[in-house]
């Protein structure tokens, strides 16, 4: 039993199944699109919760967010649901492909077998799609990767049910209504307000305050932690912008390329020039991550390191908080 879908990569798990998942069903929006309407650039810093033993920190808003605000501004409707056993969510998903549904799903990242080991920890934000089933092996379109893929019924319940902070709990999703008529301009804007709302928020862990934030707490970590408990949290502040669906750097990029799509949409060319802008910030971001990961895996030569990081990050701070100001105007 295999559904005729057309997989696509991503760049990013939740852009890439929501793209492909409206691409089905007649809708041709790109990745970018989906982003940035879905409004899915954002920053917070959690040092009250640990993930991996280190202090959470996301670039992006909660699972599910991206795709839930993308179907609210574009009016289209997303059944999602959660299950209290693996007999239940196997059910619903035979009953879905069944009935030529491709189904979306949250998952974890450490039991999926065709990933690299050195991407397997433990993170249950992934998503994918499942569209087929060839005796016990399922078909699966996970955006991030090149070629469609397989798992197993006991790897597919593995990853459903992980344990965990974020757990799944067999989540699925998929959508059931499109309207016939879209006005993306109007999502557009919208969701643009919404982003610049968010990073320029005047709460101190989330947004442009929440990296200044960041930027102090690296100044403190080695000393009220050490080396090698600072060298850890560094490493997970790089893993979660660098590895977790391309994070800081990859999602500026991908947010300079939805401001580019905007530009021509709603004929603004101040919004061309700002996708350069953040493209800069991209850079930035990436630049940051090369030197942390120098300094965790103790390959960096330079003094005062931490200081160096500390001082990078408000820098980047510092321009994404002018950025969303323009940003805000040029709407």
């Amino acid at each position: 039993m295999q559904l005729d879908f057309t997989h696509h990569q991503s760049a990013h798990c939740e852009n890439g199944v929501a793209s492909n998942l409206l691409k089905d069903k007649g809708i041709n929006i790109s990745e970018p699109m989906v982003f940035g309407i879905g409004s899915g650039l954002f920053f917070v810093y959690l040092p009250f919760i640990k993930v991996n033993h280190a202090p959470v920190v996301s670039y992006r808003p909660l699972p599910g967010m991206i795709f839930n605000k993308l179907a609210k501004r574009l009016g289209i409707k997303i059944k999602r649901t959660k299950f209290s056993s693996e007999a239940s969510a196997n059910k619903a998903l035979e009953e879905n492909l069944k009935n030529n549904i491709p189904t979306g799903l949250q998952v974890g990242v450490y039991n999926l077998t065709y990933f690299p080991d050195e991407y397997r920890f433990h993170f249950n934000a992934h998503n994918l799609v499942v569209y087929g089933k060839n005796d016990n092996q399922y078909l699966i379109s996970d955006p991030v990767m090149e070629n469609v893929t397989t798992l197993t019924e006991e790897e597919l319940n593995k990853v459903r049910f992980a344990k965990g902070a974020f757990a799944p709990r067999g989540q699925m999703y998929y959508p059931i209504h499109i309207p016939v008529e879209i006005n993306f301009e109007k999502a557009i804007i919208t969701a643009i307000k919404d982003t610049c709302r968010n990073m320029l928020a005047p709460i101190p862990i989330v947004g442009v305050k929440g990296i200044k934030f960041v930027s102090r707490q690296i100044r403190k970590w080695p000393i009220k932690h050490g080396n090698k408990k600072a060298n850890h949290y560094l490493a997970q502040l790089v893993r979660m912008q660098e590895e977790i669906g391309t994070g800081g750097g990859g999602f500026r990029f991908i947010y300079a390329a939805f401001l580019q799509e905007a530009s021509i949409r709603l004929k603004n060319e101040e919004l061309r020039k700002l996708s350069l802008e953040m493209t800069e910030i991209g850079d930035l971001w990436r630049d940051f991550a090369v030197q942390a990961s120098r300094v965790y895996k103790n390959r960096s030569a330079q003094n005062d390191v931490y200081n160096r990081l500390a001082d990078h990050l408000l820098d980047i701070a510092n321009r994404e908080e002018v950025f969303f100001k323009k940003l805000k105007k040029a709407i």
